[in-house]
């Protein structure tokens, strides 16, 4: 079997994967859905693959001293399964019940930035369940546009910009659309929209190297050179989980200055979310630079 096939084949399977999840798990009452996803979470954790690999090296940057390493690692699989958990199951969840236990810290910054009318951009890090927040936002009367990378298979990203799009988002993909993601995102912004962009992992090579957790790290410019082109508002905003909701918080906006200033500005509010919430933040991939 061929190189080319191999791969169509593995993304074949990764798409029914999904495809299954989201039809199956929706079947399982709540309470084995949740003990199902806890016990694959403890499983990969104990297979110490890559992914996990990863996560324990970089919890170990941002906990504090003699934090419990396995025992945040274990943590934080669990947190990143209960992230899939209501990703499937958010039909079942519905939105009424987003709305009523999602509590947003300081949420005043974000209605004040909106009601400027020059645009906002919401940055965040990959923490809780930032698909619900954008739920409750779109749910608020605030519709917004994000960006999303493109999966393989085609049909595993397709199957992705449905979902969103159900929610009530603008999905554009980082590469291969109709346009270049930084002009429409423009667009929205100067006619005063709203952006939610994920911005603590650089997809590409060009990223803006800032000091995180007493290191150097690369995270996107695209955040902090929109609004500098536009005017809109930068707010940096933090997720995590509660027992039986979700929590977040809006931190104060980014002064405008120039892309690497406010993007060490962004890394400086994620750093303090993160620090405050360690087990929700899912990050199983590389992003510091003198990591091997």
């Amino acid at each position: 079997m061929t190189t080319g096939v191999r791969a169509t084949a593995a993304g074949r399977f990764t798409d029914l994967a999904y495809a299954l999840g989201w039809r199956g798990v929706r079947l399982l009452p709540q309470p084995v859905a949740a003990a199902a996803f806890r016990f694959g979470a403890d499983l990969a954790y104990r297979r110490d693959g890559r992914g996990v690999r990863r996560l324990r090296s970089n919890l170990a940057r941002v906990a504090p001293p003699g934090t419990d390493l396995d025992r945040l690692t274990r943590a934080a699989m669990r947190s990143y399964a209960r992230y899939w958990l209501e990703v499937f199951r958010f039909r079942e969840i519905g939105l009424d019940r987003v709305v009523g236990r999602l509590r947003l810290l300081d949420q005043y910054r974000l209605w004040d930035a909106h009601a400027r009318g020059k645009g906002t951009i919401v940055a965040l890090p990959h923490m809780g369940n930032w698909e619900q927040a954008g739920a409750w936002l779109v749910a608020n009367g605030v519709p917004f546009t994000t960006v999303a990378e493109r999966l393989r298979p085609e049909a595993l990203f397709e199957r992705f910009l449905a979902f969103r799009s159900e929610l009530g988002m603008e999905v554009v993909p980082l590469t291969g659309g109709q346009a270049p993601p930084f002009d429409l995102l423009t667009e929205r912004l100067l006619a005063g929209g709203m952006l939610c962009l994920l911005a603590d992992r650089d997809l590409s090579r060009g990223g803006i190297p800032v000091r995180f957790f007493g290191a150097t790290a690369t995270m996107p410019g695209g955040p902090a050179a929109l609004a500098l082109r536009t005017g809109a508002a930068l707010l940096p905003a933090t997720l995590w989980f509660d027992h039986d909701g979700w929590s977040g918080r809006i931190h104060p906006a980014v002064e405008p200055s120039d892309i690497p200033t406010m993007t060490q500005g962004l890394a400086d509010a994620f750093a303090a979310g993160v620090a405050a919430h360690p087990a929700d933040w899912h990050m199983l991939q590389r992003i510091w630079r003198d990591d091997g």
